[in-house]
C-alpha cells in the first residue's frame, strides 16, 4: 500500500463540494491519510491552484503536523497555532492574500475550471523550526531534504 491522501467530500478529479470554496462557508475538507512511509517525523499540507491568472495561488498551508495524525477533521479552526486535540503544536501558514488558516477555491468568474491540489508532505523531521505564519516559499525551503514523500488529491472548481 502507498503514500496515499483521500476526502469523503470529493474524489480525485471531481468536483470540490461549494461549502468548502468562497461561495460556501469557506470551510476545509475532511482529509484522511493511510501509508505514511517509515522514519515519518511529521507532516505538512498544502492546497495550491496551478490556474490561477497571476500564477499559483496559495490556499492553504499547514506545517508540524505529529506523525501520530492521520487525518484532519473538516473545518480546522483559524488559529495561528492549533493547541488541542492531535493537531496541537501545528502551524498554520499564510495564503496568499497573507491570511492564516484554510481559504478555499475562489477563482474568477467564467475563468473555467481551476485544480486544487491537496499535497501531504511526509517528512523525516519533528519541526521544520518555523514560527507561525511561515509563507509557502519559507515553508518548502525548510522542507528540502526532509520530504521522504508526497501524497496528493486534487479537486477541481469553477465559478
Amino acid at each position: 500500500m502507498s503514500f496515499s491522501l483521500s476526502s469523503p467530500a470529493f474524489e480525485q478529479g471531481n468536483r470540490i463540494p461549494t461549502r468548502h470554496t468562497c461561495e460556501g462557508e469557506d470551510t476545509s475538507p475532511f482529509l484522511q491519510w493511510s501509508a505514511a512511509p517509515e522514519g515519518t517525523k511529521s507532516f505538512a499540507l498544502s492546497c495550491l491552484d496551478p490556474d490561477a491568472p497571476p500564477g499559483t495561488w496559495v490556499h492553504w498551508v499547514l506545517y508540524d503536523l505529529s506523525a501520530d495524525t492521520g487525518k484532519l477533521e473538516e473545518d480546522v479552526p483559524k488559529s495561528e497555532k492549533l493547541e488541542n486535540g492531535a493537531l496541537q503544536g501545528a502551524c498554520w501558514g499564510v495564503d496568499s492574500f497573507s491570511r492564516f488558516g484554510y481559504y478555499g477555491p475562489c477563482p474568477p468568474p467564467g475563468h473555467g475550471d481551476h485544480r486544487y491540489y491537496f499535497r501531504l508532505y511526509a517528512l523525516n523531521t519533528d519541526s521544520l523550526s518555523l514560527p507561525p505564519n511561515a509563507t509557502w516559499f519559507q515553508v518548502e525551503k525548510a522542507m528540502v531534504g526532509h520530504i521522504i514523500s508526497t501524497a496528493e488529491l486534487m479537486g477541481t472548481y469553477s465559478r
